[in-house]
């Protein structure tokens, strides 16, 4: 894992709260990795923003990330051209290469993101897209090539079934399940898949700092002990976590 200065290429607003930033990089993450982004001087947070890797193709990385806080307020504002701090690739993603057969790709919220790459990078398996959004969905059409099935849920039911993601499908009719979202959303989802014997992979989320495993702030409680989401994740089997 390294630092490095890179240029932005693109950064641009994709809703009211969502971004797109593509930066260059000659690094290659494996989906479900992310970066630690920072680009901004003394005046902003002591801290980098650990921010997933939504695309990457051994030139450039894509980031599609929500604005929450001053940290990710700064990232919204830097513009093609200027230089962003960089560290990583960070973590263990998903372990694309056991995953076969009938797959269940499923997301909520900002958690669409890195499950953008993982579809795109899973091989020779039948991959059915779920996705959960408060309102809108967006960036679809950067998943619909890789998939053979896209269904949305909104809480709103402005777009697609109004309800939970988690009600559009029945998990005992897949192989996989590979999730990124809310953790109620995730949990009840890793549950399901259990009860029915189904594998499910859930991508966590948490504060970090450090991004390494030094600082311990995103520990979580696992069936082996206290891990690291940064370090030992942010992908998990869902019977270690749940």
């Amino acid at each position: 894992m390294q630092s490095t200065r890179n240029k932005i290429l693109e950064n641009t607003q994709v809703t009211d709260t969502v971004y797109r930033m593509v930066v260059e990089t000659a690094t290659r993450p494996e989906p479900g990795q992310f970066y630690m982004l920072k680009g901004w001087g003394d005046e902003g947070p002591l801290l980098a923003r650990p921010i997933s890797v939504c695309d990457a193709d051994g030139r450039t990385v894509t980031f599609l990330y929500e604005v929450r806080g001053k940290g990710t307020r700064l990232l919204s504002k830097l513009r093609a051209g200027e230089q962003l701090e960089l560290t990583g690739p960070v973590g263990h993603g998903f372990a694309i290469e056991k995953v076969r057969g009938k797959v269940a790709v499923v997301t909520g919220g900002i958690g669409f993101a890195p499950m953008v790459y993982v579809a795109k990078s899973l091989k020779d398996c039948q991959v059915d897209f779920f996705a959960g959004f408060r309102d809108a969905s967006y960036q679809l059409e950067l998943v619909r090539p890789y998939v053979q099935r896209v269904a949305v849920a909104t809480d709103s039911g402005a777009e697609g079934q109004k309800g939970f993601v988690t009600d559009l499908f029945d998990p005992a009719g897949y192989d996989f399940v590979l999730t990124c979202g809310p953790q109620v959303m995730m949990e009840k989802l890793a549950k399901a898949c259990m009860a029915c014997g189904t594998t499910c992979y859930v991508s966590l989320e948490r504060h970090m700092a450090c991004g390494v495993g030094a600082c311990l702030g995103c520990t979580c409680q696992t069936t082996a002990g206290a891990k690291c989401v940064c370090k030992d994740g942010p992908v998990f089997l869902a019977q270690e976590v749940f």
